[in-house]
C-alpha cells in the first residue's frame, strides 16, 4: 500500500495491543473487586466495564479527542467484558491468590499511565502537561471502580504503596525517552517504570510523608 511501511503497522500494532492489554488488566481488577463486594453478574459486568474504559475516557478528554476510543473501537469493550466475565466466572479461584487483584491493577495503571502520555506528547504538551495526562489516564479507572464500589479511593492514602505517583513517574519517563526511542519502546519504558515505582514500595523501600495536625 502506497505511503504505508511495515515498520509502521508494526507500531501501530504494539501500541493498540498495550491498550487492549491494560483494558483486560483493569477489567480483571475491577470485577474481581465486585465478585468481592458480592455484586451479582450485572453489577461485576459495569464494575470490570468502567474500571477498564474509565483510564481511557480521562486520557482521550484531556487530548483532546471528541469520542473516546471505546466508543469508536468496540474491542476495546469486547476486551473489558471478557475480563469481567473471567472474573466474574473463575473469581473464587483467583481471589485465592492474595496479590492477584493489585497485580491487574498495577498492570493496568502502568499500560495507561504510559499511554496517556504518550498521546498528550503527541498534541503537543509539555513535561508537565504530560505526567498529568498520564497520570489521569492511569488513575482515573481506579478512582471510578472504588467509587461506585463505595471504598475511599486508594489514590488518597495508600502512602505506603506508591499509586499516583508510580503513575506520574512512568509518564515522565516516557516523555523523558520519546524522541530518543521509538513511540512504543517509550511506551513500554513508561510502563516498567510504574511496575517498579509500585514494587520499590511494596518493598518499604519508597514511601510519601504524611503531615499530621495536632490532635489528629
Amino acid at each position: 500500500m502506497p505511503g504505508l511501511t511495515l515498520p509502521d503497522v508494526t507500531l501501530q500494532e504494539g501500541l493498540y495491543l498495550l491498550d487492549l492489554l491494560g483494558v483486560l488488566a483493569f477489567s480483571l481488577s475491577g470485577a474481581l473487586l465486585g465478585v468481592r463486594k458480592r455484586f451479582d453478574l450485572f453489577g461485576v459486568l459495569v464494575l470490570g466495564c468502567v474500571t477498564a474504559v474509565g483510564g481511557g475516557a480521562v486520557r482521550d478528554s484531556l487530548t483532546g479527542q471528541t469520542l473516546p476510543v471505546f466508543l469508536r473501537d468496540e474491542t476495546y469493550l469486547w476486551f473489558a467484558l471478557l475480563g469481567s466475565a473471567l472474573s466474574f466466572g473463575f473469581g473464587e479461584r483467583l481471589a485465592r491468590f492474595e496479590r492477584t487483584l493489585s497485580v491487574f491493577d498495577s498492570l493496568g495503571l502502568a499500560l495507561f499511565a504510559a499511554s496517556g502520555a504518550l498521546s498528550a506528547i503527541q498534541i503537543g504538551l509539555g513535561p508537565l502537561g504530560v505526567v498529568f495526562a498520564g497520570m489521569l489516564s492511569g488513575v482515573g479507572g481506579g478512582i471510578i471502580r472504588d467509587l461506585i464500589a463505595n471504598e475511599v479511593p486508594e489514590v488518597m492514602y495508600r502512602r505506603d504503596q506508591l499509586y499516583a505517583t508510580a503513575a506520574a513517574g512512568g509518564a515522565l519517563v516516557v516523555y523523558l525517552l520519546h524522541g530518543h526511542l521509538t513511540p512504543f519502546q517509550a511506551q513500554v519504558g513508561g510502563a516498567l517504570a510504574v511496575l517498579l515505582l509500585r514494587w520499590v514500595s511494596r518493598r518499604g523501600w519508597v514511601r510519601l510523608p504524611v503531615r499530621r495536625l495536632p490532635g489528629g
